[in-house]
């Protein structure tokens, strides 16, 4: 795992239905989809939440974290849990999707990762956390397509791509960061989104995703 890559939470498995369904919101279309990929991601979203200093959720059925704390750079499959209402002194919950490249937006015609974030924090406002999620992140230079790129390449190729926008440093003031994407596959671009955030003073608490690969996932 790349270095400065938080702890992420992952909603599920990157496999089968799920692998269907991402990519089938992704490359294909289909913005149905957004819905329930937001209701996933607002439940890796609640782990990250449950973690020490956060608000926890109520109730026995909190989230599955696996066997001992979340360690940086492992993902954690998340499991269901609801909010508290209130976020605290910290401010409202800020949940900073990673940018798609401008011309992968102009060809799918949509950013896969913001259209979820919005969904997702359709239903952490509906639990009564008070979320928002501001377009903080921009590509500062272009990146190859990350397909069939190892880990390696991958880490080099966004190292150093990501910036924060005009003004973004005083909207990543207002409350803590959850990093939030569609797919972890290596980490490197979560790792990159955690590095333009802390830069810009922004305070990164964790980050969340619908899937990542089984063999990065801690079990329990």
């Amino acid at each position: 795992m790349p270095p400065g890559l938080p702890v992420v939470h992952a909603a599920a498995e990157y496999a089968d239905e799920v692998r269907a369904v991402l990519l089938a919101h992704k490359e294909r279309g289909v913005l149905r989809l957004a819905g329930p990929l937001g209701e996933a991601l607002a439940g890796a979203v609640r782990t990250v939440c449950a973690r020490p200093g956060r608000p926890r959720p109520d109730g026995p059925d909190g989230p599955v974290t696996g066997p001992g704390p979340a360690r940086p750079g492992r993902p954690v499959r998340s499991g269901p849990g609801r909010l508290r209402p209130a976020w605290g002194p910290e401010g409202p919950l800020l949940l900073v999707p990673v940018p798609s490249a401008r011309r992968a937006v102009g060809a799918r015609g949509h950013d896969p990762a913001r259209r979820i974030a919005l969904a997702a924090a359709g239903v952490l406002r509906g639990a009564g956390c008070p979320v928002r999620v501001p377009p903080v992140l921009r590509q500062a230079r272009r990146v190859r397509d990350q397909s069939g790129l190892g880990a390696r390449d991958r880490l080099v190729n966004v190292s150093g791509a990501l910036g924060v926008v005009p003004g973004g440093g005083r909207l990543l003031s207002t409350g803590p960061a959850v990093l939030v994407d569609d797919l972890m596959t290596t980490g490197a671009s979560l790792a990159e989104a955690a590095r333009a955030v802390s830069a810009a003073d922004g305070l990164v608490v964790g980050a969340a995703v619908v899937a990542a690969p089984p063999d990065c996932l801690i079990r329990n």
